[in-house]
């Protein structure tokens, strides 16, 4: 396993989830060693309440790919994440 060298959205996933929490949002980053084994996608993001109208997912084949994906679909949804 390598270090990533250049950082990325992985710096910045816990003060986006503190963020995501002050706004009323229930927020989690999660990985599944059941679908690493299998080889699927095994990192899930997940969130629900304040502005979101209903819960929302986004699954990723790394912690990068699935939050990077999470934002996108929560800035969709009205949710100005500022990072």
């Amino acid at each position: 396993m390598k270090a990533d060298q250049d950082g990325g959205i992985e710096d910045a996933t816990l003060l986006i989830l503190e963020w995501l929490a002050e706004q009323g949002i229930n927020a989690m980053l999660r990985v599944d060693a059941e679908r690493l084994a299998a080889g699927r996608h095994s990192w899930t993001f997940a969130a629900s309440g304040g502005p979101l109208e209903a819960g929302m997912r986004a699954d990723g084949a790394s912690a990068a790919l699935c939050l990077s994906t999470a934002v996108a679909r929560l800035r969709e949804l009205g949710v100005v994440v500022p990072f």
